[in-house]
């Protein structure tokens, strides 16, 4: 195998990880992206609570998977999206928090800064379970979305100003230089 295929499990959140890795071993895949939301990868209890990151590992090698990234999309596109109701249902109740929008950009933010920490500790951990695989790209990986204050505005009337727009990719420049740094930290 030259190159691992895998399957994003945030499709499937609304089933128990332990049902969903049989059945992504059953269609062939040899890995798998695991979403950072449903019970596939909790980003508080991987820094938080010793043995859930070697719980995880120990489930992906009893299927014979491997993993070679975590999925953030959901809460990296809260970092920068204007927040309104319909992110509460997105969101872990700890980053809502009362719904006020730049409150949860705020721990948006927080949270996606300490994904890095998760990242790094969850991919160190899986040296042992990931030997004899493909090595991907050897770095912790991490994907997911920036969201965006102007993609309301893009295509739009009454037409948006080159202004409007480059004071929101200066927005997005500011909150996710933080959070890149985060990352760079943990070398992930």
């Amino acid at each position: 195998m030259s190159r691992p295929v895998t399957l994003f499990t945030g499709q499937w959140a609304d089933l128990p990880l332990k049902e969903l890795l049989p059945k992504v071993k059953a269609m062939g895949y040899d890995g798998v992206e695991l979403a950072c939301w449903g019970d596939h990868f909790d980003v508080q209890r991987a820094v938080k609570e010793k043995g859930y990151i070697e719980s995880l590992w120990a489930l992906l090698s009893k299927n014979d998977l491997g993993c070679w990234s975590i999925s953030s999309h959901l809460l990296g596109q809260a970092t920068c999206d204007r927040i309104d109701e319909r992110h509460q249902a997105i969101l872990p109740s700890h980053v809502w928090g009362d719904g006020k929008p730049e409150g949860v950009n705020e721990r948006a933010c927080a949270e996606m800064a300490l994904t890095a920490q998760a990242a790094r500790k969850f991919f160190s951990a899986g040296k042992s379970a990931m030997k004899g695989r493909p090595v991907g790209s050897g770095k912790a990986v991490v994907n997911g979305f920036t969201g965006s204050p102007i993609w309301h505005a893009l295509y739009t009337f009454p037409p948006t100003s080159q202004e409007y727009i480059q004071a929101g990719f200066d927005l997005v420049g500011k909150r996710w230089k933080k959070i890149l740094k985060a990352f760079e930290e943990q070398d992930v």
